[in-house]
């Protein structure tokens, strides 16, 4: 049989449609589970009641980049174990591997398949088990994600399509179940840690408003009735100025702390949003207030639905406020859309201005933390990223191609 009769497969064109079609019924079953062990074991129970030969399955996760047991019925693999040679071999590839027995013929193979000895995997006398690993291998920000999806025959004849197509349909719907089950994972994660840092901003909230509240009124009272007071000393007007100053700032603060608190309560569920519309309002409206910022921006580059509360919008205006705000002389900044995932979009905002200096880059999206220049609150960047996480989403920071800084926003798209 030539090389084309072998990837054409077409006498086992019916066998494998007929295969795929049964297999529809365990891959609704796989999307439609809650936990990663349910598709798994979804997974197991279609190669052994589908497959020709009822092989021996094992369903391998790859999760940001690293390879473990999910489920087997091969009695040298346990759940949480890592992943055999063979799968590790398919994963490093990213085409299917086909591992034949001593007498078993291989009649199906394409440019995505190889075949491998037993050699290979450091076996010195060949046996009749036939083994094939199938790959659905992606990245995302978490870094690559999947699975492998392995079956092996004590015995067959021949590799036919209807052996290998079926598998790799397989992975394909259990790498999709496994990435949404993920994503739900990391979203609610993103909503409890929220949640307890909304806790922790209450009960600051609280004590600054009750207790340095109350102290600091009464310290900007008495400083304000000391410069009524004093006539003739420079030094003692100046000191009780400063006093008076202060405490007014310190009171502005405390009233910024709770507003972002009523901010943050106030936020919506998430829901499915139209990006460039929201995007548009912000560019136009920050365009406007800053006469030095200058904006690059394309409407028809952010048609995308993405997962998000009502607060997006301060997400962006964060971001290009304070880029003209930290920037006194001209400015521009290039907002963009990169290349997106099936699951995320990355809007990134990059400036030419004076940048930001890695040693302090994590820093600023921590709560209260600014810059050593910075006379503003620290708590802008901090409730971008509060905010971003809590949709699902990350922010983070880099030097931009003009040698300014290079904010990305990366958003679940809907």
């Amino acid at each position: 049989m030539s090389s084309d009769e072998q990837s054409s497969g077409r006498q086992d064109n019916p066998e494998t449609a007929r295969t795929v079609g049964q297999l529809v019924k365990y891959s609704r079953e796989v999307n439609q589970s809650k936990t990663v062990d349910e598709v798994g074991t979804y997974a197991l129970e279609a190669t052994v009641h589908v497959m020709d030969g009822h092989p021996s399955p094992t369903v391998t996760e790859v999760h940001q980049g690293e390879l473990r047991v999910l489920e087997s019925m091969s009695p040298q693999l346990e759940s949480g174990s890592e992943a055999a040679a063979i799968a590790r071999h398919t994963y490093e590839t990213g085409q299917t591997v086909i591992l034949p027995g001593a007498s078993t013929s291989v009649n199906y193979t394409t440019e995505d398949t190889v075949v491998v000895s037993a050699v290979d995997f450091g076996i010195d006398e060949p046996t009749d088990d036939l083994t094939i690993a199938a790959p659905s291998v992606y990245s995302d920000e978490m870094g690559e994600i999947g699975t492998i999806m392995t079956a092996r025959w004590s015995t067959l004849a021949s590799v036919e399509e209807h052996h290998v197509k079926p598998l790799e349909y397989l992975a394909d719907h259990v790498a999709t179940a496994l990435n949404n089950i993920r994503s739900r994972e990391r979203l609610e994660r993103a909503r409890n840690d929220l949640e307890k840092r909304k806790e922790m901003i209450e009960v600051y909230d609280r004590l600054l408003r009750h207790d340095l509240g109350n102290d600091l009124q009464v310290i900007s009272g008495f400083s304000d009735a000391l410069l009524n007071l004093v006539d003739d000393d420079d030094r003692t007007t100046e000191y009780a100025e400063k006093i008076h100053r202060t405490a007014n700032e310190a009171a502005d603060l405390v009233d910024r702390v709770g507003d972002l608190v009523k901010t943050l309560e106030q936020d919506g569920e998430l829901q499915s949003r139209a990006l460039e519309p929201i995007l548009s309002d912000v560019v136009d409206t920050v365009d406007t207030k800053f006469e030095h910022l200058s904006i690059e921006y394309d409407p028809a580059d952010f048609d995308y639905q993405v997962f998000a509360g009502d607060l997006l919008d301060s997400i962006f205006t964060n971001i290009l406020s304070n880029a003209a705000v930290h920037n006194d002389d001209e400015i521009t900044v290039e907002v963009y859309a990169e290349e997106p995932t099936p699951d995320t979009v990355v809007v990134g905002f990059a400036d030419d201005g004076k940048g930001i200096a890695e040693e302090v880059r994590d820093e600023i999206f921590q709560m209260g933390k600014k810059g050593p220049e910075s006379e503003g609150t620290g708590l802008g960047m901090g409730l971008t990223r509060a905010l971003t996480e809590s949709y699902g989403g990350t922010v983070d920071v880099r030097d931009s191609d003009q040698g300014g800084a290079d904010f990305r926003v990366r958003l679940d798209r809907a």
